[in-house]
This record gives C-alpha cells, sequence and structure tokens, in this order.
C-alpha cells in the first residue's frame, strides 16, 4: 500500500449526476440491506488513489433493486438469519457486515482491491498528508503473504536493509499471513520512535530473520539532485507525491545554472504514488501529441493520454529502473521507452499495470476496486511482467546478501548462514576474513577487529551491535560507490552528448 497520494492539477473532473435514490427494504435485515444498498450504488465522485496512486474518474452506477427481488442475495440473507438466530453469543452486526464485505473483495483474487472499515480508511486519510510515521515500505498482499514492494529512500525500511520481494511473516511476533495489505498496515505504521520488529524471509527457501525497525517521520522530500562529473545530472525521485513535479523543476532549474550536459532520471526503488504526477513528468520528455500512456475499462476502448505542447527537457536522457520501480515509476518508463525512444538502463520492473478506484462510503468506509488496466503507448499490459530495460545491468551479488541480527553475537567456534552472510561482507567491504564456509574461525575474528579499529570501535574479534551496523553501512556505501547501474547510463548519456 503506497502512504502517499492526493488529488492534483490535470485529473479529469468526473461528471456531475444527482445522487442515488436509497432503496429500504422492509424487513429484518433492514440495516445491512441498507449498507449493501449504498456499496452497490455511489455518487460519482473523484478519490485520491490509497495503494498505487491511479487517480481515475469514478462512474455512477445506477442502483439495483435490492431486496427479494435480488435474488442473488437471498443465500447471503438466510446465512445472515441463521448466524443471528443460531449462534451461541452476541453478534457485532458491524463486524459481520464488514466481514461479508471483505469476504466479497477477496473473492475477486485481486490484491489491489480492498475494502477499509472506518478505522483503517481513517488512518489512510491520515497517511496522505505531507508527512507521516512509520518504516517507510511500499507493501502489498500476494497468495495470503505481504511483501514489500520497494522501501522508500532515507526510509528506516531502507537503512535496515529491507529489499524488494521481502516477505514479511508476522510483525511483533503476530502472523499477518492472510491479512490485506490494509490490516498489515495498522500494524507495522505506528509513532515515530517506537520500535516494531518484523519477521521477514528473503527468497523462498530462506530461513526468515528478525528486524527491529525504529520508526520515523518518513521522508517527503521526493526528489533528490547531485551534479556527476561530465556536467551529467543524476537526478532520483523516491516516489510520486503531491508535489514532486514541482521539485523536480527546481531540480532541473539547480542542475541547469550548473551546466548540465545530460541527465539521468532515476525512479529505482519508486513505488508509484499520484497518477497526475507522472503525467505531468513524463509529459517533460514526450514530444506534443505522442502517447503517454493508456487506460482501458472493461467493456470500453482504450483511452489514450497524449503529450501536451508544455515545457519540455531537450539534454540526452537515460532513465534507470529496477524490480522496485512500480506503477506510476512504470507509467513513465513506458513513456520514455516507446514514445521518447529515451534508454532504459537496469533492471526489469516491478510489473503493476492496473488502476485503482477507491470510493468512500457514508460511514467513512472505503471500497477500493481495481476498476481499468493501464496500457504503455504502443498498448502493452505489463501487469505481472513488468518492463525489460533497453541496457541490462543487474545489481552485484552482495546486494542481496541477508540482513544481520545486531542483537546477536557471532564469535569464534559459531557455525551459521549468519555467519556466510557476515564472511561474504566482510570480504566485499575489503576485510578479509579467510574462506567463506559459515564458520566463525581465526581469521573471521581478525577480519572483524580490523573493522572495530576502522570503526572506533573496541577490538574483540566478537560482531555484534555497532560493529554488525558498521558492517552493514559500510555494504551500503559499497554498492553506493559501485553502483554499475548508474555508471552504465551515465555512459549511455555521455556517448550522446558526445555525438
Amino acid at each position: 500500500m503506497n502512504e502517499n497520494d492526493s488529488k492534483e492539477n490535470g485529473e479529469v473532473e468526473p461528471e456531475k449526476k444527482p445522487e442515488p435514490s436509497r432503496y429500504i427494504r422492509i424487513k429484518p435485515f433492514s440495516l445491512i440491506m441498507l449498507i449493501f444498498a449504498l456499496v452497490l450504488a455511489t455518487a460519482a465522485v473523484t478519490f485520491f488513489a490509497l495503494t498505487v496512486g491511479d487517480d481515475k474518474v469514478v462512474e455512477v452506477v445506477k442502483p439495483q433493486q435490492v431486496g427479494s427481488e435480488r435474488k442473488e442475495f437471498k443465500k447471503l440473507f438466510d446465512a445472515y438469519d441463521q448466524l443471528k438466530q443460531s449462534y451461541f453469543d452476541e453478534v457485532d452486526e458491524q463486524v459481520i457486515l464488514d466481514g461479508a464485505i471483505n469476504g466479497m473483495v477477496d473473492a475477486l483474487g485481486d490484491p489491489y482491491s480492498d475494502y477499509l472499515n472506518e478505522k483503517e480508511a481513517k488512518q489512510l486519510n491520515e497517511s496522505i498528508s505531507s508527512s507521516f510515521e512509520g518504516i517507510g515500505a511500499e507493501i502489498q498482499e500476494s497468495n495470503g503473504y505481504i511483501s514489500i514492494v520497494s522501501p522508500i529512500k532515507n526510509s528506516p525500511a531502507e537503512k535496515v536493509g529491507l529489499l524488494p520481494n521481502d516477505t514479511i511473516l508476522s510483525v511483533d511476533g503476530k502472523s499477518i499471513q492472510g491479512m490485506s495489505s490494509s490490516e498489515a498496515v495498522l500494524l507495522i505504521r505506528g509513532e515515530k520512535g517506537s520500535t516494531v520488529t518484523l519477521s521477514v524471509r528473503r527468497g523462498t527457501a530462506a530461513e526468515p530473520f528478525e528486524v527491529k525497525i525504529v520508526r520515523d517521520v518518513i521522508p517527503v522530500h521526493t526528489v533528490y539532485a547531485e551534479m556527476l562529473d561530465d556536467k551529467i545530472a543524476h537526478i532520483n525521485i523516491t516516489s510520486f507525491s503531491e508535489h514532486t513535479y514541482e521539485e523536480l523543476l527546481e531540480s532541473l532549474n539547480e542542475m541547469t545554472e550548473k551546466g548540465m550536459k545530460g541527465v539521468l532520471i532515476d525512479v529505482r526503488q519508486n513505488p508509484g504514488g499520484v497518477l497526475s504526477a507522472a503525467i505531468d513528468i513524463s509529459d517533460l520528455f514526450v514530444d506534443e501529441g505522442k502517447a503517454l500512456f493508456q487506460t482501458q475499462e472493461k467493456g470500453r476502448p482504450a483511452e489514450i493520454f497524449p503529450a501536451s505542447d508544455g515545457q519540455k527537457i531537450n539534454v540526452p536522457v537515460a532513465l534507470i529502473v529496477d524490480d522496485g520501480s512500480a506503477s506510476a515509476s512504470e507509467i513513465l518508463a513506458g513513456a520514455l521507452k516507446e514514445s521518447a525512444h529515451i534508454p532504459i538502463v537496469g533492471i526489469k520492473t516491478f510489473g503493476k499495470g492496473t488502476v485503482q478506484t477507491p470510493t468512500q462510503l457514508q460511514d467513512g468506509s472505503n471500497l477500493k476496486l481495481t476498476t481499468a488496466k493501464w496500457l504503455t503507448p504502443d498498448g502493452n499490459w505489463i501487469h505481472k511482467k513488468g518492463i525489460e530495460p533497453d541496457v541490462k545491468v543487474p545489481y552485484p551479488p552482495y546486494a542481496s546478501l541477508p540482513f544481520l541480527d545486531a542483537s546477536e553475537e557471532m564469535k569464534e567456534g559459531m557455525v551459521s548462514p549468519a555467519v556466510q552472510a557476515a564472511e561474504e561482507m566482510l570480504e566485499v567491504v575489503g576485510y578479509h576474513p579467510g574462506e567463506t564456509d559459515g564458520l566463525y574461525d581465526a581469521n573471521t575474528a581478525q577480519a572483524v577487529k580490523s573493522l572495530q579499529k576502522d570503526l572506533s570501535l573496541e577490538q574483540t574479534g566478537i560482531l555484534t551491535g555497532d560493529s554488525t551496523i558498521g558492517l552493514m553501512q559500510k555494504l551500503r556505501d559499497k554498492m553506493k560507490e559501485d553502483d554499475p547501474q548508474l555508471q552504465k547510463a551515465k555512459e549511455v548519456v555521455l556517448k550522446k552528448v558526445k555525438s
């Protein structure tokens, strides 16, 4: 679920239509049927997208007959009556209703459609403000499991080393298997300074590991710019939020003043966000009249969104993507690849090609359904497929090494997969632990002492606490320094600059 989203300029305003009338069933089930009628017949308004940020126009659906005329609901009424009559304990009608709606939505088998009760909807509404508190990770539910789409840049989730496709098994000891992403978010998020413990599995066969994360205010700034050698600007877009377009323009102006000759747009680990931001940013790189993307609703022809005659970027460009680039990031990638012929560098993107329409119900709850698919300019549906880069550059193998628990001690004589991971990290960052075989021997201890010396820590030869944290930070610094995807993208743009 994406915690940042809101309505933007440039979205299509819905057609104004009269509010549908209400139907009241004068039977014992009048309360439940009234609410079902409201679920099936909602007013035509445009709401923010809660999960991936795809702004949509919601059509009014004329209410169908309810009550005894709706024969398809007879079994539901019978089951409800039997439950009320025969269940041994008191029944909370609201809980039963929420469960019924959740069951209908879950039966779709779509991880992006969801029902949020009043409490869940309120929390998600609050999270579209300029900031929120939590761990800073985009998550989704699939096949009963909660997995990470992408950690947000500079968030606690990124700093502890969580990666796309990591599966979260439990939160503070409570299993979240079978939960919706909305339910999981309620457990994972929390006040700044509080700690949450996640049990995480990386890879299908790997042993789960625990990671303690101190929650924080998630950064609201979404664009980070720096000037590299040869006057090539590197602009990292971490998500598509309400002000991302304006932030990007400011960064581009700043880089232009510094003599920018080319630009690398980096949407790695960018889980998406507001659709209108993706449209505005894509428009900077695509010639007027060419397609940015398409949307297609059930039973309707695809609608094409063309580029405007507005401001354009006129220096060589490359886009950097990875498997954490999702939704709005993929809209940008599709537009640049197919309509602007801008090279895409990195690894295949996440593959999220559907559009969600949240509709607020009368009691404050929210029904979010997948209502359309989006297509690339050439009409390709990338859902569950992703977008292949033009220049494939994988991450180095050490980028997927497992997280090390700083609360545990590793010392001579120990044998474990965690020891082997630590040895591999030590080798990568320039300390030589001997054979990386999972045995914590004298060579490993000596390598740890060298690490501790460089970290200005007590040289015990035991890997724990600040020593473990320091080792993982050195690994992250190494990844940032090497960054083969960034280096290749720079090389691609330099060729264009010099040609």
